[in-house]
């Protein structure tokens, strides 16, 4: 049961990460009142940059206003603003709302002088949805082994992502766009300055995140304006090549592609808000938050006035893809992988369409999709758009950074919950994330199994290891190897529990690659 203890008065003696018993800090801002449970201590709710409302909304993050007295970090602050998707796996635990750039630390209560490893968080929801309140995302089983867990929200949807040439205008030197990767810069550079007062080491952080949240984890070792935040990354289903198609540009349109300027414009005459001088950009900042998110969400994120992530040529110069192939990514040590039943998208209508891509590779990718000449081709279209969506990137990203001398290891999640398995032939997308954060008793509930807790253990314990080491092996745990591209090896969580094997798939990522290079 977690008991918030009484008020520690803070005067003129210096906090000291020596205690034996921590759970009052004072950060930048001001001073904060954590809550225990067991052994570890959580504080949920801090502020990192001010609320992205009224001016600041579609700006840069704005620095938060010291406080006075203690704030309390037992309970979270909203998630941000957006329109909740009926069967998310991570349903939001809060009330969504635009005031919400906050983050969430969980740290061990008992620890000594030195400095723990430090990881970091970037929830997924295609960036349309997500936040940092679901039950599977609390990080104490992270601090219960000895590292400190952090996790923050951004914006997301038409707050995250918005140009209008009325925002050109008002300042053209200013950081515009892509409002979400600004977020998590800001919860970053919060994490070196502060970090260390939670028992962190803000010179040993990873970053990890899934599918947007993995997706972002690239974005930020391909920025400049993240450099030097962050020294390992994890990237979970987050692709690594161009998705499901290009990224459009702030300013310039190009074919069959607008400009984001262009959809934000669309967006505002869609609000009844016309011209692109001042006025107009106040009307837009006045509209209500629930009219600028417009019912967007994971089910209709095909909208045309909304633009997503965009190179805006300071915080995107250039696609992930680009960067780790010019050699510009952080030279940092990471994990990626992805779902053995993931997610990706086929428009085809027919065995023709689905093959016609791989041009002069098409018989080579029949023979390794469709053996057996099945008729079936949308269950092959399944196969072939979570490949080229999310498994084949996966492995460019550990082969490219392998490639630079790096530690680098792949993994595929393939363990199906003991209650699913008659009815999942394989594991979806994000189904590894409460394994990951040993959060499966929230998931399942009472149809948890040992054979579940069991994964969830190893998995964690890998996710540690290498969050402490840039190395995910340790005692008492299948060895998994550096990824080698003349090996293919990789780490496959299987019913049967772990297992590094090269990878049964390489014919079919094979002949993806051939036609990703092709494209």
């Amino acid at each position: 049961m977690t008991r918030i203890h009484g008020i520690i008065l803070f005067a003129a003696i210096a906090y000291s990460v020596d205690a034996a018993t921590v759970d009052d800090v004072r950060v930048e801002s001001g001073a904060l009142k954590g809550a225990i449970a067991g052994g570890v201590v959580a504080f949920k709710g801090i502020p990192y940059a001010a609320s992205p409302t009224g001016q600041n909304r579609w700006r840069a993050p704005q620095p938060v206003a010291p406080w006075k007295g203690v704030r309390s970090g037992a309970a979270y602050a909203s998630d941000c603003m957006q329109l909740p998707f009926p069967s998310d796996a991570a349903p939001l635990g809060t009330q969504p709302a635009e005031d919400c750039l906050y983050l969430n630390v969980w740290s061990p209560v008992q620890r000594s002088s030195g400095k723990l490893a430090v990881m970091v968080w970037i929830y997924g929801g295609g960036f349309v949805n997500g936040g940092s309140s679901p039950a599977v995302y609390d990080g104490t089983h992270f601090a219960e082994s000895g590292v400190v867990f952090v996790s923050f929200n951004y914006r997301v949807g038409r707050f995250g992502f918005f140009a209008h040439p009325a925002l050109t205008k008002e300042d053209p030197n200013a950081l515009l766009g892509d409002y979400c990767f600004l977020d998590q810069i800001a919860a970053l550079k919060w994490v070196q300055k502060n970090i260390s007062k939670f028992g962190g080491d803000p010179g040993n952080v990873t970053l990890f995140g899934e599918s947007a949240g993995g997706g972002s984890v690239l974005t930020m070792m391909t920025t400049p304006l993240a450099r030097g935040l962050f020294h390992k990354a994890i990237v979970e289903s987050g692709g690594g090549r161009t998705g499901i198609g290009p990224m459009r540009r702030v300013r310039e349109s190009g074919p069959n592609l607008p400009s984001g300027e262009a959809v934000g414009v669309a967006f505002a005459q869609k609000a009844g808000i016309q011209g692109e001088d001042a006025a107009a950009l106040a009307a837009l900042r006045e509209l209500p938050a629930e009219r600028v998110c417009d019912r967007l969400n994971m089910a209709s994120m095909g909208n045309p006035t909304y633009a997503g992530p965009m190179i805006d040529g300071k915080i995107v110069a250039e696609t992930p893809e680009q960067a780790l192939l010019a050699g510009h990514a952080m030279k940092i040590p990471m994990i990626a992988g992805a779902n053995s039943n993931d997610i990706g998208f086929s428009m085809a209508k027919s065995m023709d369409e689905l093959f016609a891509p791989f041009g002069a590779n098409r018989e080579k990718a029949e023979a390794a999709y469709n053996p057996e000449k099945s008729a079936e081709f949308r269950k092959i279209g399944m196969l072939v758009a979570a490949d080229r969506m999310m498994i084949e990137p996966a492995r460019f990203v550990v082969r490219t950074v392998a490639a630079t001398g790096q530690r680098a290891y792949e993994y595929r999640f393939s363990y199906v919950a003991e209650s699913l398995r008659k009815t999942w032939k394989g594991a979806p997308h994000a189904t590894e994330i409460p394994f990951v954060f040993d959060t499966v008793a929230a998931r399942y509930a009472k149809d948890l199994a040992a054979a579940d807790e069991a994964t969830a253990k190893a998995a964690l314990a890998y996710w540690v290891a290498f969050a402490k080491t840039g190395n995910p092996d340790g005692e008492g745990r299948p060895h998994w190897p550096a990824y080698n591209a003349n090996d293919d090896e990789l780490m496959n969580f299987t019913n049967a529990g772990p297992v590094a094997e090269p990878d049964g798939w390489k014919a079919r990522l094979d002949v993806t690659e051939a036609s990703a290079q092709n494209k």
